[in-house]
């Protein structure tokens, strides 16, 4: 077993039991498998939400992109996660005017901005919730 999970496990006191090591494998894994499932559950929860809402028309008026850097401390084993950050910002009526967004993260900076820029102008199917008109979501299969 490596020496720093040796020490971990058992601080310098005892022997290391075979159940102490599987103990600390399940807890490994079990916090991995929560940051693996958390990916999934949003990834579902942006897919199916306002689905069932009713349409509208809307504009995108606004496309920008941003560079998100990456900020993982010390960890430069790791490869660089930095991204750049498409978004699309609508405007649309019900009944007021009301504004909303949608972003697409990029690997590549011209990637994100040739995304946005061929959007600018066009006309998009939103969902609006129907408690909360200034709540709406542009979904990826409309765009």
């Amino acid at each position: 077993m490596p020496p720093l999970f040796a020490i971990i496990l058992h601080g310098g006191r005892t022997p290391i039991t075979r159940f102490q090591v599987i103990l600390f494998s399940l807890f490994v894994g079990i916090v991995i498998l929560e940051g693996v499932c958390q990916e999934f559950i949003k990834k579902w929860i942006k897919r199916t939400r306002g689905r069932n809402w009713p349409t509208a028309s809307a504009v995108i008026d606004i496309v920008s992109v941003a560079f998100i850097p990456d900020e993982t401390p010390s960890m430069r084993a790791y490869p660089d996660l930095s991204y750049y950050q498409a978004t699309l910002t609508y405007t649309y009526h019900n009944p007021d005017l009301q504004m909303g967004d949608y972003s697409r993260n990029f690997g590549n900076e011209d990637d994100a901005k040739a995304w946005a820029n061929s959007y600018k102008g066009e006309t998009v199917k939103i969902h609006v919730d129907p408690r909360d008109p200034t709540r709406s979501v542009l979904r990826e299969e409309d765009l």
